[in-house]
């Protein structure tokens, strides 16, 4: 791919294939036949595709959203061209660009993987596209305004293979907020992958934990997507969504590492700028998103790693790692793409028979292929009806003097962590027991109950 890449750089177009120089007219039954075989070759190739969906490749799969910024795709796209000695794959998810970005997809499109969106669906959408596309054992998200240098996924890669509790890696850069941007001697492009090179030489002393990894730049096992899923499409064209996929690989005990031995280029927030007066609309929207959600998400994620030392400590067995579906109630409705709707009841999810009595909750495929499937639950079922939520069951919904909610389960009591998880998961429309400070504290902590993430695709 490398080489082919580098042709059309060169040649500026792709080779064209030569007509056909006589024209054959067939039979009636020649053509029945050619019909024929079209159409068993066409189920044949459906099938093989089908059986082999699951089948990944052991490289990286690098997904770069991208909109109206051909030209910088383009050199992104050489750079990893340039600059990338190890398996991967490229794709790209396009939303909706109105710019030269077609055409140039359209001429390299044999080399990379490409999928062309209908409308702009942010960069959660385009990212979340792209995930279930990905075939690699490990996965970067990739900005389109960045350029990429010498061994920046060697180093990133043995940063993150170097623990298992590792869950996202990112590099350092020029031009970010927080603690990845560092101080750079270069003013010109052709400057930069001198000062890289140099930077990019492998030591795990630069390796340092954090916890905050902006999106421009992020590398993770598949095993942590598939515990932690898809970004968040509640969020806006762009900002907020990164800081969110944070909290969540945070909240499973993973932690987030800065590669200080992998530097690439960042030209900018080149996409986002392009909204202009509109960009201030967006950030509120997506902060205010971001706070409904979470409330005080660094408080919470405090808060479950004392509750994991603890747990640590009395010796309880167990992974200290949790999934994503561990911060969700042991009992609610929930569907995934189709019309099914189940019933989650003690780790396993029950196809319902009839009616929900509560709000159904859409979940990612990722989130319901974590239950095993159990037996059909009838909509007339005792446990169905509202009195478990009376006090003194084992199922219902406590409020203390602070205004927190929690859901009380099997003698232990979850933090509802806002007022939007109480609303999407149906507490709010259940009775809530008051109790004193002493009656909570009582009972045990469990892990806090979060809001799920909106997906607008089939995902």
């Amino acid at each position: 791919m490398r080489s082919t890449l580098r042709q059309l750089r060169r040649s500026g177009r792709r080779t064209r294939r030569a007509a056909p120089r006589e024209v054959r007219h067939t039979s009636d039954n020649e053509g029945s036949r050619f019909d024929n075989g079209f159409r068993a070759g066409y189920e044949e190739g459906k099938r093989s595709g089908a059986e082999s969906f699951d089948t990944l490749f052991d490289g990286t799969s690098i997904i770069i959203p991208t909109y109206n910024q051909g030209v910088y795709l383009k050199s992104c796209i050489e750079s990893i061209v340039d600059h990338t000695d190890l398996p991967y794959e490229i794709i790209v998810v396009d939303n909706g660009s109105t710019d030269e970005t077609g055409s140039y997809l359209q001429e390299i499109g044999a080399q990379i993987r490409c999928r062309i969106l209908d409308q702009n669906r942010g960069f959660a959408g385009a990212v979340n596209a792209g995930l279930m596309m990905a075939k690699g054992t490990t996965l970067v998200l990739l900005n389109n305004d960045t350029l990429v240098t010498e061994n920046w996924l060697d180093n990133m890669l043995a940063c993150l293979h170097s623990d298992e509790r590792i869950g996202l890696v990112g590099p350092v850069t020029n031009y970010i907020s927080g603690d990845q941007k560092i101080e750079v001697p270069y003013t010109e492009i052709e400057d930069m992958y001198d000062f890289a090179k140099l930077n990019n030489v492998s030591n795990p002393a630069k390796w340092i934990r954090t916890d905050r990894l902006t999106g421009f730049c992020l590398l993770f096992r598949r095993e942590l997507l598939e515990r932690t899923g898809y970004l968040d499409e509640g969020y806006e064209i762009g900002n907020y969504e990164d800081d969110d996929y944070n909290i969540r690989v945070r909240l499973q005990g993973y932690a987030l590492v800065i590669a200080q031995d992998a530097f690439i280029h960042h030209f900018g927030s080149v996409s986002i700028k392009a909204l202009g007066d509109r960009l201030n609309e967006v950030n509120h929207h997506n902060m205010q998103y971001y706070m409904d959600k979470w409330g005080n998400p660094h408080e919470l994620v405090h808060r479950v790693n004392e509750w994991r030392a603890r747990k640590e400590q009395s010796g309880e067995s167990g992974s200290s790692l949790f999934g994503q579906t561990d911060f969700y109630p042991q009992r609610a409705f929930v569907k995934g793409v189709g019309d099914t709707v189940f019933w989650l009841d003690q780790g396993k999810r029950r196809p319902l028979g009839g009616t929900p009595r509560l709000p159904v909750v859409r979940i990612s495929q990722f989130d319901l292929r974590r239950y095993p499937i159990g037996e059909e639950v009838s909509n007339d079922d005792p446990q169905l009806q509202p009195s478990y939520l009376m006090h003194g069951a084992r199922y219902y919904v406590a409020e203390g003097n602070d205004g927190n909610k929690y859901a009380v389960e099997d003698g232990k009591k979850r933090l509802i962590v806002s007022a939007a998880a109480a609303e999407r998961w149906g507490y709010t429309k259940q009775r809530a027991i008051r109790l004193s400070e002493s009656a909570l504290q009582e009972l045990p902590d469990g892990l806090p109950v979060i809001l799920p993430v909106t997906l607008h695709q089939t995902l």
